[in-house]
């Protein structure tokens, strides 16, 4: 496996070594000893999966008290995945890191606590996986407005498929404070 660090610290894509034949191919998708020898010692309490078809997209969206960390891929088609650090007091609040996730390449992405995700499909369907840290908390679901021109979002589709939760999401600069994770250095 190997770990590529991104322009957002803590963010990381991980590529893992694919075995591969005639026959089709293999590999780990999670491997608690694997990932803790490369600094990821994460333990996942929640595994989710999701379809949507080309032009959907879903987010920002983060969990506040009682973050998530997320390990994310797509197992059938093509999303333009994205990580916003939300965390009060970061060097690096308000900044996006995005990387092309699809069947073909399979990539995972790390997206530490704190911060908010989001993905677009770019595919005719996408089939979604992640792995939390945490289990969802209805009473701490939120999210941020996808479009929110602070963030500068280059998100490959103009006028995407959202839910209305989305489409009402608040801008970051229009979250209290208390509705944000602290940076803890």
């Amino acid at each position: 496996m190997r770990v590529i660090e991104t322009d957002l610290p803590g963010c990381l894509i991980i590529e893992p070594h694919v075995f591969g034949d005639a026959r089709g191919y293999f590999y780990e998708s999670w491997n608690k000893t694997r990932f803790a020898d490369a600094g990821l010692d994460i333990d996942f309490v929640q595994g989710n999966v999701s379809a949507s078809a080309r032009g959907v997209l879903r987010g920002l969206h983060y969990q506040w008290p009682n973050p998530q960390g997320k390990l994310v891929s797509v197992l059938e088609g093509e999303v333009y995945d994205v990580a916003v650090d939300i965390r009060r007091g970061s060097p690096s609040f308000g900044r996006s890191v995005a990387v092309m996730l699809t069947a073909e390449n399979k990539r995972h992405f790390w997206i530490p606590e704190g911060f908010a995700h989001g993905f677009a499909v770019v595919s005719e369907r996408a089939v979604f996986t992640y792995q939390c840290t945490r289990a969802y908390d209805a009473a701490a679901d939120a999210g941020i407005r996808w479009n929110d021109a602070a963030l500068a979002i280059d998100w490959p589709l103009a006028h995407p498929t959202l839910s209305d939760k989305d489409t009402q999401a608040p801008f970051l600069a229009e979250v209290p404070e208390d509705r944000l994770p602290l940076y803890l250095p």
